[in-house]
């Protein structure tokens, strides 16, 4: 038997219990996989509150993103053996000291990208990697909108927009977190508490606003995001943690410059092996290389899922999260 966060019933951080869970073992193309790190994503936590239902139902073991070692290979599995240093995003199940997974969803890593980095940038850095390159391909010259600079993402994603060229604009809550989102790239950073940001971008820009707005936060920075886009822009709305943008006219995108706007997930962009192979390679790459840096800025036990859940939605942690198990 091995040790796992499980979630009887919806709530709040209260309701992650740390208890006995048997794996399994691997069957036909799986793996069984000892994790050595596990990622920490605001995400979890909708899952965990019931804002997204969990999809097999309760109990669940939320987390959607690891590394760890193989542990044992099923029958037909290719290109995977035990010992092999292996990581993941999608699909639930993370928080676990050790867990049976498909083989097709797993991808080796490189010796220059530690377990942390991979256990804490999977879900963030494929992110990063199909938003600046697949939902909207940032080049030299773009102007480019983060909101919460200074999150899992934003870190990733300023560093790696301001690599492929662009003007790199992001919007952060206090002064510690506009330093931190400055040191990862960010060329601007507005804090939102105490300044319009719309007024700022403009002023930032000459008026001549923004290619594209990346918005995870939802509701509090819609539709304000849309009076930073250039005509024909693109308003890329890939998370709410603010609470969901309520319904709209879609007459505003006309009314507002005939702009674009999409509501993409990262496991639509990985669906396919080829995609997930070529995102994680594209993100390894910048990774090894020091383009971009991937730090994990807090650690807690497995055993501390709650604490680590309080303090993400409390705003007190920065850029990467990981629970050891």
């Amino acid at each position: 038997m091995s040790k796992a966060i499980r979630i009887h019933a919806n709530g709040g951080p209260e309701v992650l219990t740390y208890e006995e869970v048997d794996p399994g073992r691997p069957g036909s193309g799986q793996v069984l996989v000892r994790h050595t790190a596990i990622g920490l994503n605001f995400l979890d936590t909708y899952y965990r509150s019931g804002l997204y239902p969990a999809p097999n139902g309760l109990p669940l073991i939320p987390g959607g993103e690891a590394a760890g070692v193989v542990a044992e290979a099923g029958e037909g599995v290719d290109g995977l053996k035990p010992g092999d240093r292996v990581a993941y995003t999608t699909p639930l199940g993370a928080y676990a000291q050790e867990r049976v997974i498909a083989a097709d969803r797993l991808v080796k890593l490189p010796d220059g990208v530690s377990d942390e980095q991979a256990a804490a940038s999977m879900l963030k850095g494929l992110t990063a990697e199909y938003l600046l390159r697949r939902t909207f391909s940032v080049k030299p010259g773009d102007a480019i909108l983060f909101h919460a600079a200074a999150g899992g993402v934003g870190l990733l994603a300023g560093q790696w927009a301001k690599h492929l060229g662009a003007t790199v604009i992001g919007t952060a809550g206090s002064a510690d977190k506009i330093e931190l989102a400055k040191a990862h790239g960010y060329d601007h950073v507005i804090n939102y508490r105490d300044s319009d940001f719309v007024a700022a971008v403009k002023e930032i820009t000459g008026g001549k606003l923004c290619d594209v707005v990346y918005d995870s936060v939802g509701k509090d920075t819609f539709p304000g995001s849309l009076d930073c886009l250039k005509p024909r822009g693109l308003f890329v709305g890939f998370g709410q943690s603010s609470g969901p943008i309520a319904p709209f006219n879609m007459a505003i995108l006309s009314q507002k410059g005939s702009l674009y706007a999409t509501r993409p997930t990262l496991f639509t962009y990985i669906a396919k092996r080829v995609d997930l192979e070529a995102g994680a390679a594209a993100l390894f790459e910048v990774i090894a290389n020091g383009t971009v840096r991937s730090v994990v800025n807090q650690r807690y036990a497995l055993a501390d899922a709650a604490r680590a859940h309080a303090d993400l939605e409390g705003r007190r942690t920065t850029g990467a999260t990981v629970l050891i198990p």
